[in-house]
């Protein structure tokens, strides 16, 4: 360009913004169960890690924040991932910012604005209440196993980039963990038309009494979910029945990046550079947790 010394930083911003595939997605951070002096919520580092393993940077959503301050970050992310964890989904920070989330995600989609929620866990129980309005979650015999999928029969988005002989491997190997003790059953989904209109079931396990939804898509949104952790394989030690074999790591990396994909189909973004600096998890550190912790690491807020 002959008059490129004229450009305005501002302008070199929205070029680099338009030309860059890259994304922003943000996560939930979640209650602490007991409070400290300036730090009151926490998101695992092992999120953070999944997605930035697949090429996106990540945001933090913090817990109590205005709705005019989660409106404005929502323009400004491409994605959002509702985490596993052990906060309420009946009333808390957490369940109060997931639900804004869901129902700002509904509307965009519905008006041509594509933007992908994934919940993991309890962000998939999270989905789940938001979705049906009422919790129909049982409990179930899953907190600490892993476990191979059964699927359904039936294409799937999720899954469509997936090699055959992991979709193999996932069928006949305990690689998805699963840390719940509360699932939604077969049963309990078949008796609710909310439910059954909204989401396609993709797989599904028992604890040897129970059979629940494993993982979910969204019939006409991009919403998506496990109930088993995807980002454990790669980034979690703790215990030992994690999959750390390398078609337990490819799952991480094929569900990271199917997620990331999913985002990199809007255009929000931040309105300048500085802004989007200043949101991003690189101004915080996460911190090695207590013996006592899943966690290898986790960031406070």
């Amino acid at each position: 360009v002959s008059n490129f010394s004229s450009i305005k930083c501002k302008d070199l911003f929205l070029i680099y913004v338009l030309l860059c595939p890259c994304s922003c997605e943000g996560i939930l951070a979640q209650d602490l169960s007991t409070p400290k002096e300036n730090q009151n919520a926490y998101i695992a580092a092992s999120y953070v890690k999944f997605l930035e393993a697949a090429g996106a940077r990540v945001v933090p959503i913090m817990i109590n924040q205005t709705d005019e301050e989660y409106r404005r970050l929502f323009k400004s992310i491409n994605g959002v991932l509702f985490p596993g964890g052990g906060a309420s989904i009946f009333s808390s920070g957490y369940q109060r910012s997931s639900k804004i989330f869901y129902e700002m995600a509904l509307e965009a989609n519905r008006r041509g604005d594509y933007f992908p929620i994934w919940g993991t866990c309890l962000g998939l129980e999270q989905l789940f209440l938001l979705t049906n309005g009422v919790s129909l979650l049982t409990r179930t015999n899953t907190t600490a196993v892993s476990l191979p999928l059964k699927f359904t029969k039936g294409k799937s988005k999720m899954f469509q980039g997936f090699p055959p002989e992991l979709m193999d491997a996932l069928a006949l190997e305990p690689l998805t963990e699963n840390s719940h003790r509360w699932s939604l059953a077969m049963e309990a989904f078949n008796s609710s038309n909310t439910l059954t209109s909204f989401y396609k079931v993709l797989s599904t396990n028992t604890d040897g009494k129970t059979e629940f939804l494993s993982t979910v898509e969204a019939f006409d949104y991009p919403i998506y979910g496990t109930q088993w952790h995807p980002e454990k394989n790669a980034f979690e030690w703790r215990r030992p029945f994690v999959a750390h074999t390398p078609s337990g790591v490819r799952v991480t990396f094929f569900m990271a990046e199917f997620f990331v994909s999913e985002a990199r189909k809007n255009f929000h973004r931040f309105a300048t550079e500085d802004e989007e600096n200043q949101a991003l998890i690189y101004n915080f550190s996460p911190v090695k947790s207590s013996a006592k912790s899943i966690f290898e690491q986790i960031y406070y807020f």
